[in-house]
């Protein structure tokens, strides 16, 4: 199986904007491309929302009937490790095999002594085409790449290994994951963690590093521009190197997480790939979450009602929901409007401060973070929630639909 040559990466929460994503990725289609939608969700998000997998597969393949759609689709179990993969088998058909936990863990020095063997002929001067200065490899720096990620590599064979046997090896796509991580992963260690997942046997199509500079959760890009764009070239061209040296699929591809809302960097990665004529997959996620929010807040009435109170409980319980996302996001609490405040706002108010329009003057990136992190608070209103979805469901798709086709689509491919 495998994938498209560019992907999009559609989180879902509540599983209602299947047909209002599809519609976005139909009209980017309409272009002359083939962007080849993945409906994704990782554990904690089921446990959040009391979902299963089960449900993305069923919302995918009902979006998909619906809109006629004939190419490529799949559906990713998102962030997934030994201990949480076996619910997603039956239904999942691309598996985000997420090691992140296992950099850094301890190697055999048998198992170090025998990567750094296999890597002889790579000391000195590594020259990768395109990559206009060499890679300085030395003994000292392949011990380190292996004592920093040979567990981590170690562990996505398991994981492989274990998928390959329930499902066959080409019945799904791989990716592996090390983006939630303090460090970045340099090109040169990411071409050494490529020779590590081949020479385990594991068919990567998209690995997901870590990159250089802050990718939080809905917001846009913070880092330095010019050192991002240095490395992403060098990242595309270190993939194109290790097909070649190391037997890896020709379609594989860097992964952007948290990928949803970086528009500063979009023009960079719209213009490597298109230079090196190579693929993407962008991981958007949570961004349909908050147009639903912003949905219920345009229509008004009971609508901008409750999202009045998912902010009131989100800002009650802030350190509590903002725990598990602690290395990606940033949120000033000084910039937080009160609760009495938010509750004198209207609908436009609270739609232009939610919605992510860089400039316009209502936009507060601390109190998007804030409600991006909160759809536990909205899980918990249970059909309360769901029912005003689908009470406002023209308005919420529509704002679904224009935030994928028109701040990001439009954006990553230059349409």
């Amino acid at each position: 199986m495998k994938l498209g040559k560019f992907s999009i990466g559609l989180g879902d929460r509540f599983s209602h904007q299947g047909v209002a994503q599809l519609r976005a990725i139909v009209k980017a289609n309409q272009s002359g491309l083939d962007i080849c939608p993945v409906w994704n969700k990782s554990n904690r998000e089921h446990i959040y929302v009391h979902s299963h997998p089960a449900d993305v597969r069923k919302e995918a393949d009902a979006a998909v009937a619906k809109l006629g759609f004939v190419g490529k689709y799949f559906v990713d179990a998102d962030h997934i490790n030994l201990s949480t993969v076996a619910p997603f088998v039956a239904t999942a058909d691309f598996f985000t095999l997420d090691v992140a936990s296992f950099i850094g863990k301890e190697s055999s020095p048998e198992d170090v002594n025998a990567f750094v063997a296999s890597c002889a002929n790579y000391i000195g001067d590594l020259k990768v085409p395109g990559i206009g200065h060499p890679l300085v490899v030395t003994d000292e720096l392949l011990r380190k790449i292996a004592s920093k990620f040979l567990a981590a590599t170690k562990q996505a064979a398991e994981i492989y290994t274990f998928l390959k046997e329930e499902k066959g090896a080409e019945n799904f796509v791989t990716e592996v994951s090390m983006d939630e991580v303090e460090s970045p992963q340099t090109p040169v260690e990411l071409l050494f963690i490529l020779k590590m997942l081949a020479d385990k046997g594991v068919p990567v199509q998209t690995i997901a590093p870590k990159f250089t500079g802050r990718f939080n959760k809905g917001v846009d890009y913070t880092g330095d521009l010019d050192q991002f764009a240095k490395e992403f070239e060098e990242d595309v061209l270190v993939l194109d190197y290790c097909v070649k040296e190391f037997g890896l699929p020709a379609e594989i591809k860097l992964s952007v997480h948290s990928g949803s809302d970086k528009f500063s960097i979009y023009p960079i990665m719209a213009a490597v790939i298109l230079k090196h004529d190579k693929g993407l997959h962008v991981k958007t996620a949570g961004t349909t979450w908050l147009e639903e929010v912003i949905g219920l807040a345009v229509a008004g009435g009971d609508g901008l009602v409750l999202a009045k109170q998912i902010y009131a409980n989100s800002l009650g319980r802030k350190d509590e929901l903002c725990a598990p996302y602690a290395d990606v996001i940033d949120i000033d609490e000084s910039k937080l409007p009160s609760v009495v405040e938010v509750n004198s706002w209207s609908s436009d108010k609270f739609a232009n401060t939610l919605r992510h329009i860089p400039g316009h003057p209502d936009y507060n990136p601390n109190f998007r973070q804030l409600i991006h992190v909160a759809y536990k608070v909205a899980a918990e209103l249970g059909v309360t929630y769901t029912s005003l979805l689908d009470k406002y469901a023209d308005v919420v798709g529509a704002c679904v639909e224009e935030n994928i086709y028109d701040r990001h689509l439009k954006r990553l491919f230059n349409l």
